[in-house]
């Protein structure tokens, strides 16, 4: 059995702000983007907050309209802002009970050779078990199964897709693929569940799918996607990625004890092997299977000593943040596993990795993140 887990950065459209070539070219619109969010949820706008809304308008192009270069305000009810002709504009809402609205990032198409560099990650790997993180949703994982197999003729053949849609305003949702032969028993669903202070803990989904082998053997699969660090990796951000960590722990430890050996926990979690908020989750029994001796299988070409088992930019170690997570029994049995980054930008001063022949500027690239895979026998 093969298993693996991808961050494809959405399949079809994407967030306009994250398709400059430059990923830090409008990190002003990111950080404005989540702390006007943040704003947005305080039940009362006192004048500092007022005037704060007002900045981050501006900054977003938002200002005039609702509606700027990378984003707009979506207002389900009520109103936020007024704009007299002539004068400023003033926010007009007294709290979060006075409307109900958010701004989201504006969305364009995915390159088209990102989307086939996407495709033919997935069709190499050809795992068997594939967790997809930043998946628009499940009919546009079929949209981009149908067509990359018409038109590429590459092996997509996934018998069985499901996301269920998670608290990412932007519509970015963890899912799973499974090729025939291993059919999708359960699905369990954790967007609803709350911390201590009545917030949702995942940014996501922690969803659970109990998937069955060939030999008819039941993994248990638990993709993920952590609280990112752009917008502001602040103690509230930081807090949230450890009570998702806590969470998903919790929820492993339940399915253990409720019996099942075959667990494993992968995906995007947004944070080195050595952070503070993913301890919770890395100390219990989990094995990361980079840490297994028959996980041998990427290229890099660092001359600073370095491994390489980095899994998003150029691969550095301390670029290690999507994981592939194994209970003790599955561990045991894993024999092969690697990266596949073949997709991935390579850098230029040299290429640290042989890439696609399609791959000739960084926007072109799959994905910021490598892929991630085990052989286990199952």
């Amino acid at each position: 059995m093969r298993i693996a887990a991808f961050n494809v950065e959405n399949l079809f459209d994407r967030a306009k702000v994250f398709n400059d070539a430059d990923p830090n070219a409008h990190r002003d619109v990111l950080d404005a983007h989540a702390e006007l969010n943040k704003l947005f949820e305080m039940p009362v706008y006192d004048e500092a907050a007022k005037a704060r809304m007002i900045e981050l308008l501006e900054v977003l192009g938002m200002l005039r309209r609702n509606e700027g270069p990378f984003a707009r305000i979506r207002k389900i009810r009520g109103r936020l802002v007024s704009r007299p002709r002539g004068r400023p504009p003033v926010i007009v809402a007294k709290g979060r009970a006075d409307w109900i609205g958010w701004v989201e990032l504006k969305t364009e198409g995915v390159d088209e050779t990102a989307m086939l560099l996407t495709a033919r990650m997935i069709a190499e790997t050809s795992a068997d078990i594939l967790a997809v993180v930043e998946a628009e949703s499940r009919p546009v994982l079929l949209k981009f199964q149908d067509l990359m197999i018409k038109r590429l003729g590459l092996g997509l053949g996934y018998r069985h897709v499901m996301i269920v849609d998670g608290n990412d305003l932007r519509g970015i949702d963890v899912g799973i693929a499974t090729a025939p032969g291993y059919p999708i028993d359960t699905v369990r669903s954790h967007v609803d569940d709350r911390n201590e202070d009545d917030r949702t803990i995942f940014s996501r989904d922690c969803p659970e799918y109990s998937v069955r082998t060939p030999s008819g053997e039941t993994v248990m699969v638990l993709p993920n996607h952590f609280k990112s660090k752009f917008g502001g990796n602040d103690a509230r951000s930081r807090a949230r990625r450890r009570g998702q960590a806590q969470a998903t722990a919790a929820h492993y430890a339940r399915l253990r004890a409720e019996g099942f050996e075959n667990v494993v926990v992968l995906g995007d979690l947004n944070d080195t092997p050595d952070s503070e908020e993913l301890a919770p989750l890395l100390d219990t029994d989990l094995r990361d299977v980079c840490d297994h001796p028959a996980f041998t299988e990427f290229e890099f070409r660092a001359n600073n000593g370095e491994r390489g088992i980095g899994t998003h930019g150029l691969g550095n170690d301390d670029d290690k943040i999507d994981y592939l997570l194994l209970s003790p029994a599955l561990f045991e049995r894993v024999t092969r596993g690697g990266l596949l980054r073949k997709g991935v930008w390579p850098g230029s001063r040299p290429p640290r990795w042989d890439v696609y022949p399609e791959l000739t500027r960084k926007v072109h690239a799959a994905s910021d993140h490598h892929l991630i895979w085990a052989d286990i026998a199952l």
